[in-house]
């Protein structure tokens, strides 16, 4: 049959769409205009597909599988049905039993009877990536959207990425033309409080005195110690000089009073070594011009850090020299002032210490630097930092005429 169906997992939809717009999942915290957000799913699916819609499925989750009052206004729109599984608490915390299931038998059911040509998911979960194998097999096409994740994490399960047939992402403008945050409830005081605690809070409070020698050798005596009651009191002129009395440090270092201590010894550089795609490098000091300059990290905002994640999966091949152009490209590119990247430049070949270390951490996420034959692959580290020093080459004054090793 030449129409679409929409399958919307609500936890997933709604937890993403809280995590976005107010900071976390809980879908209390969120406001969802439920007439208007299936409209929007329909035109969607319709415009994607170029196909009529044939029905959009809500699966939910709902103590005792009773629906809640916005089960009850959905199931009464027209071309929606709502299934149903059950809310139960576990380690301290609501989760959703029997909804992936659901999915995936009316997936599943939808396929085989050839009720639909295109099935438009609206998940994250990678247990229902049986169901759309399946449904592939009885020659449905996938189409896979996904929220936008607030924290730069993904948000969905890479291998329903890699099986959909299509994958699209529900950006923030559009989950905001049917969703918004709830303003903060704020917590007020008492207005009219008891009239003791007013008092108690309203007086202010006494300064402590600075600790007394007298008083605290008034406080040490005792009925056995009885000269330490009253303390003797000398008279000022019978007072002697202070004098400092050596530690026994000062002494072992010769330093008696009057003399003054030794001038600590010259500090001398440190000499370091470290690996590149030139062999072992020797350099004095314990930085280098590029080691001021902030990390990737520290230059990229959470939606950024979103839509490298999305570049990751569906552009980025995993070639050790690709990666290291990537993230050097990413990198420059938020840096924002060229002229900061000539000190950089002139340090070739060492990357600085701490965006090197980013930098293979990022190489590992495509599994590269991976053991083989219980060692580290020195190829490949060679090859992603080759890749970073050449997109470096390509943004500073003479760089691309530097031969940069590859």
């Amino acid at each position: 049959m030449d129409r679409c169906v929409v399958l919307v997992d609500a936890g997933y939809l709604l937890g993403a769409a809280a995590s976005l717009l107010a900071g976390e999942s809980s879908r209390s915290r969120i406001a969802v205009e439920h007439a208007e957000l299936i409209r929007l799913l329909r035109e969607r699916a319709e415009a994607e597909t170029g196909l009529p819609l044939l029905r959009i499925y809500w699966f939910d989750a709902a103590p005792d599988r009773r629906p809640m009052p916005d089960h009850r206004r959905l199931r009464v729109m027209p071309r929606v049905t709502v299934r149903l599984g059950a809310l139960t608490r576990a380690d301290g915390r609501m989760v959703q039993k029997g909804v992936d299931a659901a999915m995936h038998a009316e997936l599943s059911e939808l396929a085989r009877n050839r009720a639909c040509a295109d099935v438009v998911l609206v998940t994250g979960d990678g247990d229902l990536l049986p169901g759309m194998t399946a449904a592939k097999d009885y020659g449905v096409a996938v189409h896979l959207w996904a929220v936008q994740a607030a924290d730069g994490d993904f948000n969905q399960s890479e291998d329903l990425v890699a099986e959909a047939d299509e994958r699209r992402v529900l950006d923030r403008e559009w989950i905001t033309c049917s969703i918004r945050a709830k303003e903060p409830v704020a917590t007020c005081a008492p207005a009219d409080p008891r009239p003791d605690i007013a008092k108690i809070l309203s007086a202010p409070r006494p300064v402590e005195p600075a600790p007394d020698a007298t008083a605290e050798l008034a406080e040490l005596s005792g009925p056995g110690r009885p000269e330490l009651a009253e303390p003797h009191e000398r008279a000022p002129e019978d007072k002697p000089a202070p004098h400092k009395v050596p530690t026994p440090k000062e002494i072992a270092a010769g330093i008696g009073a009057g003399r003054p201590a030794p001038a600590p010894p010259p500090a001398t550089p440190s000499t370091l070594r470290w690996s590149s795609d030139r062999g072992w490098v020797d350099r004095l000091g314990d930085s280098g011009p590029g080691d001021s300059l902030p990390t990737l990290a520290q230059l990229t905002t959470a939606e950024q850090k979103w839509a490298d994640r999305e570049e990751d999966i569906t552009t980025v091949g995993g070639d050790p020299t690709e990666v290291g152009q990537v993230f050097a490209r990413r990198w420059t590119e938020r840096l924002g002032d060229p002229a900061r990247l000539s000190g950089l430049w002139s340090d070739y070949p060492r990357v600085p210490h701490r965006v090197d270390g980013e930098l293979l951490r990022y190489a590992a996420r495509f599994g590269l630097l991976a053991h083989k034959d219980d060692q580290i692959d020195e190829h490949d580290r060679y090859a992603i930092r080759a890749g970073f020093w050449r997109e470096i080459a390509t943004r500073v004054p003479g760089g691309e005429g530097a031969g940069v090793e590859g």
